[in-house]
């Protein structure tokens, strides 16, 4: 069996240990394939090798079916960590909080986009009046302006084209900054940096666990998390990205 070793010299406490238990309580949903964890520590993980080929349509709509029941597994509450993490998670070499709310919006703007718009704007990434409209627009989704009955999903939290991974026995997820959340925040990530066959996977997922109607005009809702992770580090056009999200999720208020 290949192994691949991750390492980071200047790793925070948990870095790899929260990706560890990510993995695991992943993979317990017995929804989409997950990387099979060897080993962890404080500055290492290491785990099973994904072998990499061409994705295909069949692949793409098996994936679309296994994460709706990755999803489907549920999670204690919105925000929460996987059960026995304690403290922060981590999306990138960035860390976020992982406390459970009651409500969806609560969460989501508080711990998923709030945190990361002081550094974007000190970055130089995001403007002032951005920032203002950015915060403006989180209010609105913590007064529950886009809360719905739906009960918390297993998230993946980080579900961008790059930690899926396409081997000769299908989809493998890598990365994860697992938490609960609502379902369509995975969606909306994958469609954020282009995934093959995403409208493949959609249809597949729609047709396993039927999403609400309107789904396609939340997506930038849901984009604000990873777009405002990226307007910290990753230049003024996701600052940009981020603003035109919020502009669009205040026209669905």
């Amino acid at each position: 069996m290949e192994q691949l070793v991750k390492t980071r010299a200047d790793a925070p406490a948990g870095f790899f240990a929260a990706e560890a238990a990510g993995l695991g309580w992943l993979a317990e949903a017995r929804g989409a394939r997950i990387a099979r964890v060897i080993d962890t520590g404080a500055l290492e993980i290491v785990l099973e090798r994904v072998a990499e080929v061409r994705p295909t349509i069949e692949a793409a709509e098996a994936f679309g079916a296994a994460l709706a029941v990755t999803h489907a597994a549920g999670a204690e509450a919105f925000g929460a960590a996987p059960p026995g993490w304690e403290g922060d998670i981590f999306i990138g070499r960035r860390a976020q909080p992982a406390v459970p709310r009651a409500t969806w919006g609560a969460f989501y703007a508080a711990q998923r986009v709030e945190p990361f718009v002081p550094i974007a704007v000190a970055a130089g990434n995001l403007s002032a009046s951005g920032a203002e409209l950015v915060r403006r627009v989180c209010a609105l989704i913590a007064d529950g302006v886009f809360d719905d009955d739906e009960s918390p999903a297993r998230l993946h939290g980080d579900l961008w084209a790059g930690n899926v991974l396409w081997s000769p026995e299908g989809v493998v997820l890598i990365d994860p900054a697992a938490h609960g959340g609502h379902r369509e925040t995975d969606l909306a990530m994958l469609a954020l940096f282009g995934c093959p066959f995403l409208e493949r996977i959609l249809a597949a997922y729609d047709a396993a666990k039927p999403l609400r109607a309107g789904w396609r005009e939340r997506v930038p809702l849901h984009q604000l998390h990873p777009l405002a992770v990226h307007a910290a580090g990753h230049g003024p056009s996701y600052g940009h990205a981020l603003v035109d999200a919020a502009e669009r999720t205040l026209a669905l208020a």
